[in-house]
């Protein structure tokens, strides 16, 4: 594929986290440095970058809290922004259409948070025909502990799992260079 065809879908990267009970500062200093190379590597390949922040309810999430937009140091490089009210990109979104009628046939999934809106998304492109580069490291999420058992998983143990149940069947497991260095 050319470079043409290829677009970075950074989802939810915004201001809303940080309000959040569980938002954890630990992995955000990694997090942050490989979305911002991956932003930065595709805008010199001309790549778009496509925003894409969450919307939905009370609380942090809501339009009306202020805090639905770019973490303050997100690159302000982007194509476009859509707002979504699910986990997807793709179902409230014009993000389909807006891709298909640029040529773009391969998409490169990074965000926050792994197992949730950037998991989904990666099923829902793969569906959709789409190429999906998933590029872990440049994912970000936080401890859970499962209500039933009792066990915790860490923010590794999750995308580990996600990585995994990804890997070869909806997307591409690739890290910021691989997927900067795809043709």
């Amino acid at each position: 594929m050319s470079q043409i065809d290829t677009a970075v879908l950074s989802i939810d990267v915004q201001q809303s986290f940080p309000a959040r009970d569980y938002w954890r500062e630990d992995d955000v200093p990694a997090f942050r440095a490989n979305i911002v190379r991956l932003i930065e590597g595709a805008a010199a390949k001309n790549w778009p970058i496509v925003r894409i922040l969450h919307e939905d309810g009370d609380g942090p999430f809501a339009r009306a809290s202020g805090l639905v937009k770019p973490l303050a140091w997100v690159p302000e490089t982007h194509a476009v922004e859509f707002v979504k009210h699910v986990h997807n990109a793709f179902t409230d979104t014009g993000l389909d259409h807006w891709l298909r009628t640029r040529g773009i046939r391969r998409v490169v999934v990074a965000g926050i948070r792994t197992e949730q809106c950037c998991e989904t998304t990666t099923r829902v492109a793969s569906d959709l025909g789409y190429a999906v580069d998933f590029v872990g490291e440049a994912t970000l999420t936080f401890p859970m502990t499962d209500p039933r058992s009792g066990k915790n998983f860490s923010a590794r143990d999750i995308r580990e799992r996600t990585e995994l149940v990804l890997r070869d069947r909806f997307a591409r497991i690739a890290s910021v260079e691989e997927a900067i260095a795809h043709p």
